[in-house]
């Protein structure tokens, strides 16, 4: 129990490190980062339980290569463009720590329910971080009409952090929604998730942000055809004349995608143009860098590529390419794969009946996607705000695969045991069976 405990202290410290924001005279590090490290490193010293100790984490090759050019930019940037020194070993801790919350949380030593309730904590710091950012927005009459100012992040920061806000409720959608259509048979659990998916979907409508409105609504639309294909459809279509009902602000936000010059020609906002400007400039850079710039150095070199001064990429798979050159943007990819690789190990541990692994297992799958489309039009991959409870969730889901594989076999051998008893009667009883038979009276035979 105590070490349950201790286990969630990053999971609900994580999304609230701007709420406990007490200086330790450590430059960016302050009490709750402080904590948190001394957490994470006393988990990853301690002995490694019998669950893990002979098996090589899904994610562990990819992220150790991710590590290895993470580092070899860092080296890049300060011997061909030295900068601040206590800025650049920031930027390899933020890259390097948070994915170790990965290995901590594979290696918990929590058995099935320890490890479901630790899920579920995850997820309902998810809800209340919503709650959080919902009440910020009435209270300031954030549906009214929306603008730059008027947007909201909850316990990221102000307004100036609701794209991160938006893309995190946007990764962690998709799990409420897959335990909303797929938990058959629980009713409870199915109307818990309904209301998750509510306040967080709200949270999603007051960041403003329409990355996070096109993610999540792709997120929901894989679920519902998986679900089943007719209904998805006739709810797209009903869908449609919806829209008039979301709130005036919603609407204006995404109406601003496309805007009209003097002369009545469509064209984009500033705000998604300067995008296209700027991954232009970024494929330039790696043209003249093939090894990269070196990490954290994209800002000071996009100026001399593209009219936008110390800009970051707004894109985690061109940065990468532009900072950490083609093994970089490999890495990253295939941490990706793996995550997929992961959720689809989850989806086969349990039985056909298990609901439970169905539908986490479709949730996680989903949210995989939404993570790697939220590295699309921005950067948060290495940003322990938005990534860490999701790496906390990769290491959980893959320790509840282990788990759930492991009590299926355990209930395969279980069965298993009266047909053993009688192999082992036969071949007892007539010993020459084995020398007719070879093999088919043995224990273990099929």
């Amino acid at each position: 129990m105590l070490l349950r405990l201790i286990l969630a202290i990053p999971i609900v410290l994580m999304p609230n490190l701007l709420y406990v924001p007490l200086d330790t005279g450590i430059p960016s590090i302050n009490l709750a980062n402080l904590l948190l490290i001394m957490v994470v490193m006393a988990l990853l010293i301690s002995p490694r339980d019998e669950l893990t100790r002979h098996t090589m984490g899904v994610l562990t090759p990819p992220l150790l290569f991710l590590f290895a050019t993470v580092v070899i930019g860092y080296f890049i940037a300060v011997t061909t463009l030295p900068g601040d020194g206590v800025s650049d070993l920031t930027s390899l801790k933020n890259f390097v720590f948070y994915p170790l919350l990965y290995f901590v949380y594979r290696r918990c030593k929590q058995d099935l329910r320890g490890t479901r309730q630790l899920i579920v904590l995850s997820l309902l710091v998810v809800v209340v971080a919503g709650i959080d950012l919902v009440l910020q927005g009435l209270a300031n009459d954030a549906f009214s009409g929306y603008s730059e100012t008027n947007r909201f992040a909850g316990p990221f920061g102000d307004y100036r952090s609701a794209n991160r806000a938006g893309v995190f409720f946007a990764m962690f959608l998709p799990m409420f929604a897959a335990f909303a259509l797929f938990l058959r048979g629980r009713k409870i659990w199915s109307a818990v998730s309904i209301a998750g998916c509510a306040i967080v979907a709200a949270a999603i409508m007051l960041t403003y942000s329409r990355q996070s409105y096109l993610i999540a609504v792709i997120a929901v639309a894989l679920l519902m055809v998986r679900r089943h294909v007719v209904l998805a459809v006739l709810l797209g279509l009903a869908a449609i004349p919806a829209i008039s009902l979301l709130p005036p602000g919603v609407t204006q936000r995404v109406a601003e995608t496309q805007q009209y010059s003097s002369t009545g020609r469509a064209q984009l906002d500033v705000s998604t143009a300067s995008r296209f400007d700027i991954w232009s400039g970024a494929l330039k850079m790696w043209k003249d860098h093939p090894a990269g710039v070196g990490l954290d150095r994209f800002p000071r070199k996009i100026g001399d590529y593209s009219e936008y001064q110390n800009f970051d990429a707004h894109n985690m798979y061109v940065l990468m390419l532009a900072e950490c050159g083609p093994l970089g943007l490999i890495a990253l990819l295939w941490v990706l794969w793996r995550m997929l690789r992961l959720a689809l190990a989850l989806r086969r541990s349990g039985d056909e009946a298990d609901v439970e692994v169905k539908a986490l297992g479709l949730g996680f799958t989903v949210a995989v996607i939404a993570m790697a489309m939220g590295n699309l039009y921005g950067s948060p991959f290495h940003e322990g705000l938005v990534m860490a409870n999701f790496w906390i969730m990769c290491g959980l889901v893959e320790r509840y695969t282990l788990l759930k594989r492991r009590a299926v076999l355990a209930a395969h051998r279980e069965a298993d045991t009266p047909r053993i008893a009688l192999t082992e009667a036969i071949a007892g009883r007539y010993p020459l069976s084995e020398r007719v038979l070879p093999g088919r009276y043995r224990i273990g035979s099929k």
